[in-house]
């Protein structure tokens, strides 16, 4: 029997991996995902329905992100591969739908919709490498075994309920993101290394450029549909305006030069492995949740703009623009070599506001990070281009 052919369902290394329609078709169900987990936090802005919605989030995005990953070696446009993506989009579809009933009736589908396609896409990978990549094979090896092994918490999280599948889908979340920092370390099978990934780093970070801009969509969106349904009066008028600026300027501080500059960092440098699992895989998490967060800030200023502001006003509309900018600083250091000044000023404002929030109006608070946004996105486009 001739042996089987091995490596042609991958991209071949040569060229630079471009982004194909089928992944951006793919990105639709994350878009809806990222929709829910917005309703989930406005439906419940408590501290557990805050908890929940984090471990939610931070579970769609390793799924998006490892898919991202996959298909840096995959090649999209193979007719199994596309068949892989559409499958995996059919399982995103059902995993984001469970997404607000997940603690409750519809956990055992979200559960077993995340391990599906988890696993089924990380066996699907290292069957497609074969013998043409023997560390990636290796790599995958033992990332099918971590994931095999997590889903065991994910799968037994969704068998319990309440405070004890919280537990089981933390500890499974754990062993999910710690993973990659150990190298994926198998007794028997060693570990990784950020070498052997062999990563087409202007890829991944288009990819996650892509996602920011689902999640900025989703929050635009949000914000148009909760304000075509009230009264526009001047303080919700104020509000929605307040509300489109700080998206612009959430868009603008990652996108004006971040994503070009670090896509073309990524291209130059020796291990671009190492810089796509740190700053595009770990540190666009606190930026994305920075998005989501904002557009419930934004809705529930929208609802309420007037009045004394709540407890979950505050805390959205001043938590939202600090972790996004937290986000960027992690992103941008190490791709710039030098902490953006103007995004700690930004925070230091943020600060500086907190104090005097409960005095003040949503409208005001909302008005109030926005401008901070502006400045920080303004600072930012006028020092880089002085220094161009």
């Amino acid at each position: 029997m001739a042996p089987r052919r091995t490596g042609h369902l991958l991209r071949p290394r040569r060229q630079q991996a471009r982004v194909t329609n089928i992944e951006l078709f793919f990105d639709l169900v994350f878009a809806f995902a990222v929709t829910q987990l917005s309703h989930l936090l406005l439906a419940d802005p408590t501290e557990t329905g805050a908890l929940h919605t984090l471990l939610l989030f931070m579970a769609t995005w390793w799924v998006w992100i490892c898919t991202a990953w996959a298909t840096n070696w995959l090649d999209p446009e193979r007719p199994p591969v596309r068949l892989l993506l559409l499958a995996l989009m059919l399982a995103g579809l059902l995993f984001s739908a469970a997404i607000p009933e997940a603690f409750g009736t519809l956990g055992p589908v979200f559960a077993g919709c995340y391990v599906a396609m988890q696993l089924g896409r990380s066996a699907f990978t290292l069957w497609a490498i074969g013998d043409a990549s023997p560390h990636n094979r290796r790599n995958f090896q033992r990332i099918t075994l971590w994931l095999a092994f997590g889903g065991l918490f994910w799968l037994a999280g969704a068998a319990t309920q309440g405070p004890t599948r919280l537990g089981l889908w933390l500890a499974a979340l754990a062993l999910d993101y710690i993973a990659p920092t150990l190298g994926y370390r198998v007794p028997g099978l060693g570990r990784s290394t950020t070498a052997d990934w062999d990563v087409e780093g202007g890829h991944i970070a288009e990819r996650c450029s892509q996602f920011i801009i689902i999640a900025l969509g989703e929050s635009v969106l949000v914000t148009g549909a909760r304000f075509a349904g009230l009264a526009w009066g001047g303080s919700t008028v104020a509000a929605f305006a307040a509300a489109f600026i700080g998206s612009v300027a959430l868009w603008w501080i990652y996108f004006d030069t971040a994503v070009e500059r670090g896509s073309h960092h990524i291209q130059k440098i020796a291990d671009p492995g190492r810089l796509a699992r740190l700053a595009y895989t770990f540190v666009h998490v606190p930026i994305v949740a920075g998005i989501v967060v904002e557009a419930v800030a934004d809705d529930l200023v929208l609802l309420h703009p007037e009045g004394p502001a709540s407890l979950p006003v505050i805390a959205t509309s001043l938590g939202a623009p600090a972790l996004y900018l937290l986000g960027n600083i992690l992103f941008k250091t190490p791709i710039a070599g030098r902490v953006p000044l103007s995004h700690l000023v930004g925070l230091g404002l943020l600060a500086a506001l907190t104090p005097v929030a409960p005095s003040l109006s949503p409208l005001a608070i909302g008005a109030g990070t926005t401008a901070i946004l502006v400045v920080v996105a303004a600072w930012e486009m006028i020092s880089l281009r002085r220094a161009r």
